[in-house]
Parts: structure tokens; C-alpha cells; sequence
């Protein structure tokens, strides 16, 4: 007879694929049911924060909902930072995980309720009677507000029998959100009129523009205005025309390109929230620029916003090419105007820093020129995420994932490749972490050997340092001791865990990787840079850091 635990598994794996987990007494009824019982395919990870990491990679590199799993206790509060981080980016995902029986708190038993309401996740408890009904609904609600849910089953319930799995109904999504009432309709038309009469007309999206599927209605927009165009850095390749493109906007843009966005008179944001980094802190536009945001918050997200047009991307911009095709507008001709190639040109290190290491700029260019087209990037947090955005081109929003960043955490990892390389089995994944992420998310280095295989690399950028901290409370004089790290060796990690580890400290080390990429996938092993580099070789996102806080 089913038990509780296997109308989960059954009505979950009816609407995801894969999931990820660690095993442990709250879950073992529930995996059982998954394996015997379902389709979904089961990845294990050393650690509880990297089965939800590697469930929220998976959704970012395919737009597919997966679901993490863990016991209960300490397997659960192990999840709260990734939990955490993905209520911050918006992320899609279901945890299961095990809880306090009915009848009460255990010694070891914590409220995880309220654990998981503190960062911001909704929990629905499966009972005898409505186990599928639960599911579905906790399904339902991580798809339509796009966060993460907790579906827990008490210690005592999961393996009551509960009879036959009853037939839920699928997910109910709420359709794209139109701009609505006269207000609503004025603001597009005004927009409208505003872009048609701008010299300097200029176009940022995120990822919220991506999620939309507003490209095409974006590239649309940017013919019809000639406007020049950018993205944040989770909606890089959003705009299908890469010509007119200034890449990432904010403190990984290039110099010149941020100077050419305060040229423009009229801008429009979609689908971006606006951070402190995208905006380099408040100087991204010039005092006089009009700056419009479109976005589904229920209001503007940052104080330079002037008008603010609430919709989806796709629909609001189709809505603006349409009212500019009514007025006969003509595209600006500023964009043509314009050499683009020599604003968007990276500075390319000195080769070896002053201390003696490798400059981290070469060796990401570098990189940049050896790593296979058809390729997923994954990064950690810290100092070095710079140089991925700044080096490394990517042809779509879903193929640049940033796990840690929304919460300003780092050693999230290592997991990541786990979940990006079970949504894109064709393409290879290049992960970019730091000594420090990487030694705290070291746990899941076995896991993503074991699952990325020949279609796996980690850029180890080891400076010997936490370097964010390093350039910014170390130039103000306080004690450097704790944001030291000793050298440590991860290409003898990573050989230890059947992956091959390179150290490299000179760029002709860097040979390997033209090896390794020409090389097919079911030929070669897992891949780990183990840069030397420079902690004192600053990123210009770092110093716009170090500005605001002097």
C-alpha cells in the first residue's frame, strides 16, 4: 500500500525531474519511494547546503524547477544559507525535508517553521490525507512567487499507508502581468513619445527581462529607437543584436561604456532591480538622464527611477514598439554613431603583479580565449567574481549563474556545478570560486567530479586571502592576519577526488586548458585551475566598494 512519503515522491516527480540530496532518517522513506517508485532522477551531495544550491543552479541554467531534499534537525539548518539565497534571488525550488513527529518536539527537534519563515520561506506540512494535495500546492507556490518552499513530513507520517496516490491537479501560474487602467496606458504612451523624440536612447535589462522571454520584444525596441543597449550581470545576452551591446553595466562594465551611458537622455530598465552594484552606487546615469523602470514590483526599486510602468518586459516593450510604429518614429542613429568595440575593450593585466603572482586580469582574459563556446558559468562569491563577468562572454542569461551573490555569501560553489550540469548535459561547466569559498564548500568538490565529469571546470582564483576583505578593511589598516589563508594546494584536492589539478603560475601553464577544451568530453577528465593570483590586483566593482565606504 503507498505510504505518505510515496505520494510525495510520486506527485512531486509528476512535475520536476531531479532531485538533490543528502540521506538521513527524516528523508529515507521518501527517497525510497523516489527511487522505487518514480522517474525523477537522484543526485547525491556531500552537504545539505548543496543539495538546495544544486536544486537552484538547475533552475537558473534551464528554467526548470528541481527540488532538494534533507533529514531533519541539523540537516535542515544546515540549508539555511543557500535557503536563504535563494528567497533573495527569486528562485523556484522545493525542499523536502523531515520533521518533528505529531506528537511533539524531540530533544534534537528545532521549530523549522520558523527557521524557514526568518529567511523568508513559506513551509506546507503533508499529513495522512493530503499528502499529493500539499505537494502540489507547495509546487504552486514556489512557481508563482518564484521562491523556494519547504515541504516537510513529520518523523511519525512518512510511512503511514495512505492508499492510492489520488490525481492532483497540475500548478495554476498567473499569466504575464499587463499594464493596467488608464494610468498604466498613459505611461507606455508617453514613453512612447519620450523615445521617439531622444537623441541618446538607451535600453537596460535583467534577469527579470530574460524570465520574460522579452528578448525579441527587446531587440524590437532597441531597432525601432537605435538605442544603445546593456544588461545586468544575470541578463547578459538578453538583447539578441550584440553589435550595439555595452555588455554588463555597473562595476564589471568597462570604463568607457559606463561613461557613454551617462550620455544618454532617456532610459529604460527592465526586469532589473537596480542594485548598488548595477548602479555603480548612484553614478551609473547623469543627473539629467529620464530613467524609466518596467518592471512586476509593486513599485520603482531605486530612487533615480523617474517613472515607473508596472508589466511584464515582453508585454511592455511590444507595447512601446507598437505605439512607436503608430507615431512613425524614427530610430535615433545614435548607436551607429558609435564604436562600440573600443568602449567595451578590457584592460589585460601586466601578465605577473607586482608580489610576484599572476595578475588575475591576464589570466582571466586568457581563459576567456581557451574555454569551449557551448559553455554554462557558474561562480561562487567574492573579490574575484569580476573577472568572470569582465572576461568571459556568455550567449544567455541562463548560462551565467551567480549563487551566493543576492545573499553576499560565499562557498555555494562547488554544488552549483552538480545542478547546472543536470540542466545542460551538453555543455560544459566552468565554475570560478576562490580559495575561501572553496575550501568551505570543499565537501561537494567530489560531487561535481562525479557529476560534471569531462564536461566539468573550476577556476581556483587562490590569492591566499579573503581579498574582499583584504582591499577593503586591510587598506584601512586593520590587522590582515584573519583575512589571510594559508596556499593551499586544490589541484592535489582535486586529483584526490579523480578530477586532474593544474597549478598554474605562469600563463604558459594555461596550455592545458587549450588541451583539455580540444579534447572531447568523454575523453577527459574533470578540470581545476589552481591559480596563483595577485590578492592586490583590485576589481573595478572592488574599488567603487572601497570608494563608498572610505
Amino acid at each position: 500500500m503507498p505510504t505518505v512519503s510515496s505520494h510525495v515522491a510520486t506527485t512531486l516527480a509528476a512535475h520536476l525531474d531531479h532531485v538533490f540530496g543528502v540521506m538521513g532518517n527524516g528523508n529515507a522513506y521518501f527517497l525510497d519511494a523516489l527511487a522505487r517508485g518514480t522517474s525523477a532522477e537522484y543526485t547525491a551531495v556531500r552537504h545539505e547546503a548543496g543539495a538546495v544550491v544544486a536544486a537552484d543552479a538547475h533552475y537558473r541554467a534551464s528554467g526548470r524547477i528541481a527540488a532538494a531534499t534533507t533529514t531533519y534537525g541539523a540537516g535542515f539548518t544546515n540549508t539555511l544559507t543557500a535557503l536563504a539565497e535563494a528567497v533573495q534571488a527569486h528562485i523556484p525550488l522545493v525542499l523536502v525535508v523531515g520533521d518533528e513527529p505529531t506528537s511533539g518536539p524531540r530533544p534534537w527537534d528545532v521549530d523549522q517553521i520558523a527557521l524557514a519563515s526568518a529567511v523568508g520561506a513559506r513551509t506546507y506540512t503533508v499529513g495522512r490525507a493530503d499528502a499529493a494535495a500539499t505537494t502540489v500546492i507547495a509546487i504552486e507556490h514556489a512557481l508563482a512567487y518564484r521562491v523556494p518552499t519547504v515541504l516537510a513530513i513529520p518523523y511519525d507520517v512518512a510511512a503511514l499507508e495512505a492508499g492510492p496516490v489520488p490525481a492532483a491537479p497540475d500548478p495554476a501560474l498567473p499569466r504575464p502581468q499587463q499594464p493596467v487602467g488608464p494610468f498604466a496606458a498613459a505611461a507606455v504612451t508617453d514613453l512612447a513619445r519620450a523615445l521617439a523624440g531622444a537623441r541618446h536612447p538607451f535600453l537596460l535589462a535583467g534577469r527579470g527581462a530574460w524570465l520574460a522571454g522579452a528578448g525579441d520584444a527587446l531587440g524590437a525596441l532597441a531597432d525601432a529607437t537605435g538605442a544603445v543597449t546593456a544588461s545586468t550581470a544575470l541578463g547578459r545576452g538578453v538583447f539578441p543584436d550584440g553589435r550595439y551591446d555595452l555588455g554588463v553595466s555597473g562595476g564589471f562594465g568597462a570604463e568607457g561604456a559606463m561613461k557613454l551611458v551617462r550620455e544618454a537622455d532617456v532610459a529604460v530598465v527592465f526586469g532589473a532591480s537596480l542594485n548598488p552594484f548595477t548602479m555603480r552606487f548612484g553614478e551609473l546615469f547623469a543627473p539629467g538622464t529620464r530613467v524609466v523602470q518596467v518592471d512586476v514590483a509593486p513599485a520603482a526599486t531605486h530612487p533615480h527611477v523617474g517613472g515607473y510602468i508596472r508589466g511584464d518586459a515582453a508585454v511592455v516593450a511590444s507595447a512601446l514598439v507598437a505605439e512607436l510604429d503608430a507615431l512613425g518614429a524614427a530610430p535615433s542613429g545614435w548607436r551607429e554613431s558609435i564604436d562600440i568595440a573600443a568602449l567595451t575593450a578590457r584592460e589585460r593585466g601586466d601578465g605577473t603583479a607586482a608580489d610576484g603572482r599572476l595578475d588575475p586580469r591576464t589570466v582571466a582574459a586568457r581563459i576567456g580565449e581557451l574555454l569551449p563556446d557551448d559553455r554554462v558559468v557558474v561562480s561562487d562569491g567574492g573579490h574575484f567574481i569580476g573577472w568572470a563577468n569582465m572576461y568571459w562572454p556568455v550567449a544567455s542569461p541562463d548560462r551565467m549563474i551567480m549563487i551566493g551573490t543576492a545573499y553576499q555569501s560565499i562557498g555555494l560553489g562547488f554544488p552549483s556545478v552538480a545542478g547546472a550540469a543536470m540542466a545542460r548535459p551538453e555543455s560544459t561547466v566552468v565554475l570560478t570560486t576562490g580559495d575561501g569559498g572553496g575550501l568551505m564548500a570543499l565537501a561537494d568538490l567530489e560531487t561535481a567530479v562525479r557529476v560534471a565529469g569531462g564536461r566539468g571546470l573550476a577556476v581556483v582564483w587562490n590569492d591566499g586571502a579573503y581579498a574582499a576583505e583584504i582591499n577593503l578593511y586591510g587598506l584601512k589598516g586593520l590587522a590582515e592576519g584573519p583575512m589571510l589563508i594559508p596556499e593551499v594546494d586544490f589541484a592535489g584536492l582535486a586529483a584526490a577526488v579523480g578530477a586532474q589539478g593544474v597549478v598554474v603560475r605562469s600563463i604558459v601553464d594555461l596550455d592545458r586548458l587549450a588541451a583539455w577544451t580540444a579534447t572531447p568530453a568523454d575523453e577527459r577528465p574533470f578540470l581545476l585551475l589552481d591559480c596563483r593570483v595577485s590578492p592586490r590586483v583590485i576589481a573595478p566593482y572592488q574599488q567603487e566598494i572601497i570608494r563608498v565606504n572610505s
